[in-house]
């Protein structure tokens, strides 16, 4: 996948393609917003940020451009929803590198900020699903977000005036 200039921030719908360099942009204007936006905090949860800085650097590019997109609010192109975990609300990232298939999960379920949940390389050469293991550490991590997000939240309420 193609490295986006890091002035992107914003993709929208157009009705005729503005670029054909991947079939997966087709249809997106990239543009520069006139006013900036404020990112969304992300938090790791676990060894999640290890395991990243673990991938080949183009995976690390796929997997932090699709957090990027998150700390904006808007959805990358490769994240897609992770089965058994509701509508959109835990997406995942899947990168083929190398011969190797490597997978990142994070929520968007918090209004004010993006969960890196884990991120690890398929080892199973059965299929696609997700190993029930990584699905297990997924739930118990969410858990753990969701604990921190409800302190977090409250500790910001009690310094805000």
């Amino acid at each position: 996948m193609s490295k986006k200039p890091s002035f992107v921030r914003q993709s929208v719908p157009c009705i005729e393609p503005f670029f054909l360099d991947s079939p997966k942009y087709i249809c997106h204007i990239w543009h520069n917003m006139s006013e900036p936006q404020q990112d969304k905090p992300l938090f790791w949860i676990g060894s999640s940020r290890s395991d990243l800085k673990d991938c080949p650097d183009d995976v690390q590019d796929v997997v932090g451009y699709a957090l990027h997109w998150a700390q904006r609010g808007g959805k990358s192109p490769d994240a897609k929803p992770l089965q058994g975990f509701g509508s959109t609300g835990v997406l995942e990232v899947v990168d083929d590198f190398d011969g190797n298939t490597y997978r990142a999960v994070y929520t968007v379920r918090f209004a004010e900020a993006v969960y890196v949940l884990h991120i690890f390389q398929k080892k199973s050469r059965k299929g696609i699903a997700t190993p029930k293991q990584d699905i297990e550490l997924v739930k118990a991590r969410l858990k753990r977000a969701e604990a921190h997000y409800a302190a977090w939240i409250a500790e910001t309420q009690k310094r805000t005036p």
